[in-house]
Protein backbone atom coordinates (compact mmCIF):
# COMPACT_ATOMS: atom_id res chain seq x y z
CA UNK A 1 0.00 0.00 0.00
CA UNK A 2 1.24 3.52 -1.31
CA UNK A 3 1.49 6.25 1.46
CA UNK A 4 -2.00 8.22 2.18
CA UNK A 5 -2.70 11.47 0.61
CA UNK A 6 -1.99 13.06 3.61
CA UNK A 7 1.16 11.74 4.17
CA UNK A 8 2.44 12.01 0.49
CA UNK A 9 1.15 16.29 0.67
CA UNK A 10 2.87 16.80 3.84
CA UNK A 11 5.91 15.03 2.27
CA UNK A 12 5.65 16.92 -0.82
CA UNK A 13 5.35 20.39 0.78
CA UNK A 14 8.70 19.29 2.62
CA UNK A 15 10.67 18.48 -0.14
CA UNK A 16 9.29 21.77 -1.92
CA UNK A 17 10.79 23.83 0.95
CA UNK A 18 14.09 21.99 1.18
CA UNK A 19 14.31 22.94 -2.34
CA UNK A 20 13.32 26.53 -1.60
CA UNK A 21 16.04 27.05 1.19
CA UNK A 22 18.45 25.42 -1.51
CA UNK A 23 17.53 28.08 -3.90
CA UNK A 24 17.55 31.13 -1.77
CA UNK A 25 21.65 30.47 -0.93
CA UNK A 26 21.25 31.87 -4.64
CA UNK A 27 20.14 35.49 -4.16
CA UNK A 28 21.49 38.21 -2.35
CA UNK A 29 21.48 38.02 1.59
CA UNK A 30 19.03 40.52 3.01
CA UNK A 31 19.84 41.88 6.53
CA UNK A 32 18.02 40.40 8.68
CA UNK A 33 18.42 40.02 12.37
CA UNK A 34 19.42 37.01 14.27
CA UNK A 35 19.12 35.52 10.73
CA UNK A 36 22.81 34.07 9.40
CA UNK A 37 23.54 34.93 5.92
CA UNK A 38 23.27 33.19 3.03
CA UNK A 39 20.43 31.32 4.88
CA UNK A 40 22.81 29.36 7.23
CA UNK A 41 26.16 29.47 4.88
CA UNK A 42 27.77 32.61 6.87
CA UNK A 43 30.98 33.16 4.79
CA UNK A 44 30.14 32.69 0.98
CA UNK A 45 26.78 32.26 -1.01
CA UNK A 46 26.28 28.59 -2.34
CA UNK A 47 25.48 30.45 -5.80
CA UNK A 48 28.88 31.32 -6.12
CA UNK A 49 30.31 27.76 -6.02
CA UNK A 50 30.37 25.12 -8.98
CA UNK A 51 29.24 21.88 -9.17
CA UNK A 52 31.01 19.39 -7.09
CA UNK A 53 33.42 21.88 -4.72
CA UNK A 54 32.13 21.36 -1.12
CA UNK A 55 32.58 24.47 1.38
CA UNK A 56 32.13 23.73 5.03
CA UNK A 57 29.68 26.39 6.34
CA UNK A 58 31.48 27.39 10.04
CA UNK A 59 35.10 28.65 8.33
CA UNK A 60 33.57 29.35 4.80
CA UNK A 61 36.50 27.35 3.35
CA UNK A 62 36.56 25.17 0.40
CA UNK A 63 37.68 21.54 1.19
CA UNK A 64 38.33 18.59 -1.11
CA UNK A 65 36.59 15.45 -1.40
CA UNK A 66 39.02 13.46 0.84
CA UNK A 67 39.43 15.94 3.32
CA UNK A 68 35.50 16.32 4.25
CA UNK A 69 35.83 12.24 3.91
CA UNK A 70 37.82 12.35 6.60
CA UNK A 71 36.42 15.06 8.70
CA UNK A 72 32.96 13.19 9.15
CA UNK A 73 34.64 10.01 9.46
CA UNK A 74 35.28 11.25 13.06
CA UNK A 75 31.51 11.29 13.79
CA UNK A 76 29.05 8.81 15.12
CA UNK A 77 26.12 9.67 12.68
CA UNK A 78 26.66 11.01 9.47
CA UNK A 79 23.30 12.37 8.43
CA UNK A 80 22.90 13.41 4.35
CA UNK A 81 20.38 15.22 3.21
CA UNK A 82 18.55 14.94 -0.15
CA UNK A 83 15.76 16.38 -1.87
CA UNK A 84 14.22 13.00 -2.85
CA UNK A 85 13.89 12.87 -6.40
CA UNK A 86 17.55 14.45 -7.45
CA UNK A 87 19.71 11.59 -8.32
CA UNK A 88 22.65 13.79 -8.11
CA UNK A 89 21.80 13.93 -4.20
CA UNK A 90 21.68 10.14 -3.53
CA UNK A 91 25.04 9.63 -5.83
CA UNK A 92 26.88 11.75 -3.04
CA UNK A 93 25.34 9.54 -0.42
CA UNK A 94 26.42 6.77 -2.17
CA UNK A 95 30.13 8.01 -2.52
CA UNK A 96 29.85 8.92 1.14
CA UNK A 97 28.77 5.34 2.74
CA UNK A 98 31.30 3.02 0.37
CA UNK A 99 34.50 5.61 1.58
CA UNK A 100 33.13 5.24 5.23
CA UNK A 101 32.30 1.47 4.63
CA UNK A 102 36.25 0.69 3.43
CA UNK A 103 37.54 2.03 6.75
CA UNK A 104 34.49 1.79 9.40
CA UNK A 105 31.45 -0.99 10.15
CA UNK A 106 28.80 0.99 8.97
CA UNK A 107 24.95 0.64 9.30
CA UNK A 108 22.15 3.42 7.14
CA UNK A 109 19.42 4.51 8.72
CA UNK A 110 16.68 5.12 6.06
CA UNK A 111 13.48 7.49 6.41
CA UNK A 112 11.98 5.60 3.30
CA UNK A 113 11.55 2.29 5.61
CA UNK A 114 9.43 2.41 8.55
CA UNK A 115 10.17 0.44 11.35
CA UNK A 116 7.81 -2.10 11.11
CA UNK A 117 9.93 -3.24 7.87
CA UNK A 118 13.17 -3.91 10.37
CA UNK A 119 12.14 -7.79 9.95
CA UNK A 120 12.54 -7.51 6.47
CA UNK A 121 15.22 -5.73 6.02
CA UNK A 122 17.29 -7.92 8.67
CA UNK A 123 15.97 -10.60 6.37
CA UNK A 124 17.80 -8.64 2.97
CA UNK A 125 21.05 -7.91 4.72
CA UNK A 126 21.20 -11.46 5.53
CA UNK A 127 20.78 -12.71 1.80
CA UNK A 128 16.81 -13.97 2.49
CA UNK A 129 14.76 -11.56 0.85
CA UNK A 130 14.73 -11.45 -2.76
CA UNK A 131 15.22 -8.24 -4.98
CA UNK A 132 11.66 -8.18 -6.17
CA UNK A 133 10.25 -8.66 -2.30
CA UNK A 134 12.67 -5.71 -1.51
CA UNK A 135 11.45 -3.71 -4.31
CA UNK A 136 7.95 -4.11 -3.25
CA UNK A 137 8.91 -3.41 0.70
CA UNK A 138 10.44 -0.15 -0.66
CA UNK A 139 7.10 0.68 -2.39
CA UNK A 140 4.63 -0.19 -0.30
CA UNK A 141 7.02 2.07 2.95
CA UNK A 142 7.73 4.65 0.54
CA UNK A 143 5.74 5.06 -3.25
CA UNK A 144 7.81 5.28 -6.08
CA UNK A 145 11.53 5.89 -6.97
CA UNK A 146 13.56 2.72 -6.02
CA UNK A 147 15.83 3.27 -9.06
CA UNK A 148 17.17 6.34 -7.14
CA UNK A 149 18.22 4.52 -4.39
CA UNK A 150 18.81 1.14 -5.76
CA UNK A 151 22.64 1.82 -6.23
CA UNK A 152 22.64 2.44 -2.45
CA UNK A 153 20.76 -0.59 -1.71
CA UNK A 154 22.92 -2.76 -3.87
CA UNK A 155 26.13 -1.68 -2.34
CA UNK A 156 24.80 -1.99 1.27
CA UNK A 157 24.06 -5.86 0.31
CA UNK A 158 27.25 -6.41 -1.28
CA UNK A 159 29.17 -5.72 1.91
CA UNK A 160 26.29 -7.13 4.00
CA UNK A 161 25.97 -3.48 5.73
CA UNK A 162 22.71 -3.34 8.01
CA UNK A 163 19.49 -1.17 6.66
CA UNK A 164 17.67 0.18 9.85
CA UNK A 165 14.15 2.07 8.78
CA UNK A 166 13.49 4.88 11.00
CA UNK A 167 10.06 5.95 10.70
CA UNK A 168 6.77 5.22 12.43
CA UNK A 169 4.31 3.00 11.77
CA UNK A 170 1.27 3.14 9.48
CA UNK A 171 -0.86 2.13 12.84
CA UNK A 172 1.12 4.34 14.94
CA UNK A 173 0.60 7.22 12.74
CA UNK A 174 -3.66 6.44 12.18
CA UNK A 175 -3.37 6.17 16.44
CA UNK A 176 -1.69 9.64 16.81
CA UNK A 177 -3.54 10.85 13.61
CA UNK A 178 -7.36 10.57 15.52
CA UNK A 179 -6.68 12.60 18.02
CA UNK A 180 -6.42 9.46 20.83
CA UNK A 181 -3.23 10.36 22.39
CA UNK A 182 -2.75 11.11 25.75
CA UNK A 183 0.05 12.66 27.45
CA UNK A 184 2.65 10.11 28.57
CA UNK A 185 1.07 7.33 25.91
CA UNK A 186 3.83 4.95 25.94
CA UNK A 187 2.77 4.47 22.24
CA UNK A 188 4.40 7.81 21.08
CA UNK A 189 8.35 8.74 21.44
CA UNK A 190 8.94 11.97 23.67
CA UNK A 191 8.00 15.20 21.13
CA UNK A 192 9.37 18.15 22.07
CA UNK A 193 7.74 21.27 20.60
CA UNK A 194 9.55 23.72 22.10
CA UNK A 195 12.37 24.73 19.41
CA UNK A 196 11.36 28.27 17.86
CA UNK A 197 13.19 28.48 15.15
CA UNK A 198 12.10 24.71 14.53
CA UNK A 199 8.50 25.50 14.91
CA UNK A 200 8.96 29.10 12.72
CA UNK A 201 10.53 27.14 9.62
CA UNK A 202 8.48 24.48 9.89
CA UNK A 203 5.25 26.87 9.52
CA UNK A 204 6.52 28.22 7.31
CA UNK A 205 6.37 25.17 4.72
CA UNK A 206 2.84 25.00 5.52
CA UNK A 207 1.71 28.41 4.76
CA UNK A 208 1.65 30.58 7.36
CA UNK A 209 3.06 31.08 11.29
CA UNK A 210 0.05 31.03 13.61
CA UNK A 211 -3.09 29.17 11.99
CA UNK A 212 -4.55 26.52 14.65
CA UNK A 213 -4.99 24.65 11.28
CA UNK A 214 -1.63 24.01 10.61
CA UNK A 215 -0.82 22.58 14.31
CA UNK A 216 -1.75 19.13 13.39
CA UNK A 217 0.26 18.86 10.11
CA UNK A 218 3.03 20.40 12.41
CA UNK A 219 2.31 17.62 14.83
CA UNK A 220 2.46 14.78 12.51
CA UNK A 221 5.85 16.46 11.34
CA UNK A 222 7.13 16.11 14.96
CA UNK A 223 6.35 12.67 15.12
CA UNK A 224 7.87 11.48 12.40
CA UNK A 225 11.36 13.46 13.75
CA UNK A 226 10.68 12.37 16.87
CA UNK A 227 10.37 8.54 15.90
CA UNK A 228 13.53 8.74 13.25
CA UNK A 229 15.29 10.37 16.10
CA UNK A 230 14.33 7.64 18.38
CA UNK A 231 15.72 4.74 16.55
CA UNK A 232 18.68 6.52 15.96
CA UNK A 233 19.01 6.55 19.93
CA UNK A 234 18.42 2.94 20.62
CA UNK A 235 20.86 2.04 17.47
CA UNK A 236 23.84 3.91 19.36
CA UNK A 237 22.50 2.94 22.56
CA UNK A 238 22.61 -0.89 21.48
CA UNK A 239 26.33 -3.12 22.79
CA UNK A 240 25.84 -4.78 19.66
CA UNK A 241 26.59 -1.55 17.46
CA UNK A 242 29.31 0.08 19.76
CA UNK A 243 31.34 0.03 17.23
CA UNK A 244 29.68 1.28 14.06
CA UNK A 245 29.03 4.68 12.26
CA UNK A 246 25.10 5.28 11.52
CA UNK A 247 24.72 6.98 7.93
CA UNK A 248 21.33 8.51 7.98
CA UNK A 249 19.92 9.42 4.81
CA UNK A 250 16.96 11.54 4.95
CA UNK A 251 15.10 14.45 3.48
CA UNK A 252 16.76 17.54 3.66
CA UNK A 253 14.01 19.57 5.89
CA UNK A 254 14.56 16.98 8.65
CA UNK A 255 18.41 17.76 9.04
CA UNK A 256 19.39 21.25 8.05
CA UNK A 257 19.94 23.38 10.95
CA UNK A 258 20.20 20.50 12.61
CA UNK A 259 16.97 21.04 15.18
CA UNK A 260 14.96 18.08 13.34
CA UNK A 261 16.37 14.48 13.48
CA UNK A 262 20.04 15.55 14.90
CA UNK A 263 18.99 17.49 17.86
CA UNK A 264 16.20 15.23 18.84
CA UNK A 265 18.55 12.48 18.44
CA UNK A 266 20.93 13.98 20.52
CA UNK A 267 18.91 14.83 23.30
CA UNK A 268 18.09 11.17 23.62
CA UNK A 269 22.07 9.66 23.45
CA UNK A 270 25.10 12.94 23.57
CA UNK A 271 26.98 11.91 20.44
CA UNK A 272 28.99 13.36 17.98
CA UNK A 273 27.66 14.31 14.21
CA UNK A 274 27.71 15.66 11.42
CA UNK A 275 25.71 17.25 8.69
CA UNK A 276 26.10 17.47 4.97
CA UNK A 277 23.80 18.63 2.52
CA UNK A 278 23.56 18.87 -1.27
CA UNK A 279 23.09 21.66 -1.86
CA UNK A 280 21.20 22.58 -5.40
CA UNK A 281 21.25 26.56 -5.94
CA UNK A 282 19.58 26.74 -9.67
CA UNK A 283 17.00 24.70 -11.23
CA UNK A 284 16.86 23.87 -14.75
CA UNK A 285 13.69 25.57 -16.57
CA UNK A 286 11.76 21.95 -17.12
CA UNK A 287 11.83 21.36 -12.88
CA UNK A 288 10.43 25.49 -12.60
CA UNK A 289 7.29 23.71 -11.65
CA UNK A 290 8.88 22.20 -8.62
CA UNK A 291 9.35 25.55 -6.48
CA UNK A 292 7.01 27.37 -3.84
CA UNK A 293 7.30 30.75 -2.57
CA UNK A 294 7.48 30.35 0.50
CA UNK A 295 7.83 33.35 3.39
CA UNK A 296 12.05 33.57 4.11
CA UNK A 297 12.06 32.63 8.23
CA UNK A 298 15.55 33.97 9.87
CA UNK A 299 17.36 31.25 11.55
CA UNK A 300 20.30 32.18 13.73
CA UNK A 301 22.32 28.75 12.71
CA UNK A 302 24.17 27.09 10.51
CA UNK A 303 22.58 25.03 7.91
CA UNK A 304 25.18 22.04 8.25
CA UNK A 305 28.80 21.28 8.22
CA UNK A 306 29.41 20.77 5.10
CA UNK A 307 27.36 21.86 1.61
CA UNK A 308 28.14 20.09 -1.53
CA UNK A 309 26.80 21.84 -4.50
CA UNK A 310 25.38 19.29 -7.29
CA UNK A 311 22.75 19.91 -10.05
CA UNK A 312 19.31 19.37 -10.05
CA UNK A 313 18.74 16.30 -12.32
CA UNK A 314 15.50 13.53 -11.95
CA UNK A 315 15.77 10.83 -14.04
CA UNK A 316 12.68 10.32 -15.83
CA UNK A 317 12.04 14.01 -16.28
CA UNK A 318 11.66 13.32 -20.49
CA UNK A 319 7.73 12.62 -19.50
CA UNK A 320 7.93 9.74 -21.27
CA UNK A 321 5.01 7.11 -20.93
CA UNK A 322 3.49 4.17 -22.26
CA UNK A 323 -0.03 5.78 -22.63
CA UNK A 324 -2.26 3.16 -20.64
CA UNK A 325 -4.00 3.43 -16.88
CA UNK A 326 -2.93 0.63 -15.27
CA UNK A 327 -4.99 -1.38 -12.41
CA UNK A 328 -2.93 -3.78 -9.81
CA UNK A 329 -4.78 -7.14 -9.14
CA UNK A 330 -4.29 -8.98 -5.94
CA UNK A 331 -2.80 -11.43 -7.47
CA UNK A 332 0.33 -9.80 -8.07
CA UNK A 333 -0.43 -9.13 -11.63
CA UNK A 334 -0.48 -5.94 -13.52
CA UNK A 335 -3.56 -4.88 -15.75
CA UNK A 336 -4.29 -2.48 -18.45
CA UNK A 337 -7.48 -0.47 -17.72
CA UNK A 338 -7.62 1.99 -20.65
CA UNK A 339 -5.15 2.43 -23.71
CA UNK A 340 -5.12 6.14 -24.56
CA UNK A 341 -6.05 7.26 -28.20
CA UNK A 342 -2.82 7.85 -30.08
CA UNK A 343 -1.19 6.53 -27.33
CA UNK A 344 2.56 4.60 -28.19
CA UNK A 345 0.21 1.45 -26.33
CA UNK A 346 -2.21 1.82 -28.71
CA UNK A 347 0.32 2.29 -31.62
CA UNK A 348 2.26 -0.90 -30.52
CA UNK A 349 -1.43 -2.59 -30.52
CA UNK A 350 -1.88 -2.84 -26.46
CA UNK A 351 -5.52 -3.11 -25.40
CA UNK A 352 -7.96 -3.02 -21.84
CA UNK A 353 -7.78 -5.80 -20.17
CA UNK A 354 -4.36 -7.27 -21.50
CA UNK A 355 -1.95 -8.09 -18.28
CA UNK A 356 1.56 -7.21 -18.68
CA UNK A 357 3.92 -9.83 -17.76
CA UNK A 358 7.53 -8.90 -18.29
CA UNK A 359 9.28 -5.33 -19.98
CA UNK A 360 12.92 -6.05 -21.46
CA UNK A 361 12.96 -9.55 -19.84
CA UNK A 362 11.95 -8.17 -16.27
CA UNK A 363 9.36 -9.60 -14.47
CA UNK A 364 6.28 -7.09 -13.65
CA UNK A 365 4.25 -7.90 -10.53
CA UNK A 366 3.46 -4.41 -9.54
CA UNK A 367 2.32 -0.51 -11.23
CA UNK A 368 5.76 0.73 -10.16
CA UNK A 369 7.52 -1.66 -11.39
CA UNK A 370 6.52 -0.35 -15.12
CA UNK A 371 6.96 3.11 -13.81
CA UNK A 372 10.54 2.49 -12.22
CA UNK A 373 11.40 1.00 -16.13
CA UNK A 374 9.54 3.93 -17.51
CA UNK A 375 11.97 6.13 -15.74
CA UNK A 376 15.23 5.17 -17.43
CA UNK A 377 13.92 5.64 -21.19
CA UNK A 378 14.34 8.36 -23.66
CA UNK A 379 12.07 9.22 -26.61
CA UNK A 380 12.60 6.86 -29.79
CA UNK A 381 13.66 4.16 -27.18
CA UNK A 382 12.41 0.57 -27.89
CA UNK A 383 10.90 -1.45 -24.91
CA UNK A 384 9.89 -5.13 -25.54
CA UNK A 385 6.64 -5.66 -23.72
CA UNK A 386 4.92 -9.84 -22.91
CA UNK A 387 1.36 -9.40 -22.31
CA UNK A 388 -1.29 -11.53 -21.51
CA UNK A 389 -4.70 -11.49 -23.85
CA UNK A 390 -7.05 -13.97 -22.77
CA UNK A 391 -5.08 -17.57 -23.38
CA UNK A 392 -2.33 -16.08 -25.56
CA UNK A 393 0.69 -14.86 -24.50
CA UNK A 394 2.28 -12.09 -27.24
CA UNK A 395 5.33 -9.86 -27.48
CA UNK A 396 5.21 -6.64 -28.76
CA UNK A 397 7.47 -4.10 -29.38
CA UNK A 398 6.92 -0.62 -27.92
CA UNK A 399 8.74 3.08 -29.49
CA UNK A 400 8.57 5.54 -26.97
CA UNK A 401 7.45 8.89 -29.25
CA UNK A 402 5.94 12.04 -28.16
CA UNK A 403 2.19 10.78 -27.22
CA UNK A 404 -0.07 13.37 -27.76
CA UNK A 405 -2.11 11.39 -25.06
Amino acid sequence: MNPNPVTQAIRLVLATLFLFWLLLLSRNAQSEEFAVPYSGSPYRNLADLDAGQILHLPTGLLVRREQMMESISASRVIYIGETHDNIEAHKIQLQVIQFLAEKYPIAIGLEMFRRSAQEKLDLFNLGQLSDQEFRHLFHSNWGSGFSLYQPIFEFAKSKGLPLIGLKSTREVENHFRSGDAAPGDTLYPEIDDTDPYHRAFSMSAFGGHTAKALEKPYRMLLLWEETMAQTVAEFLRNPANKDKKLVVLAGGFHVQYGFGIPKRAYRRMPHNYSILLPSITEVPESLKDREMEVKKVPIPLYASDYAWKVEYRVPGQNKVKLGVRLAQEKSGEVRIKSVGEHSNAQTAGMKPGDQLLSMDGKTLTEVNDVLELLQSKNFDDHSTFELRRDDQVLTVEVVFKESQH
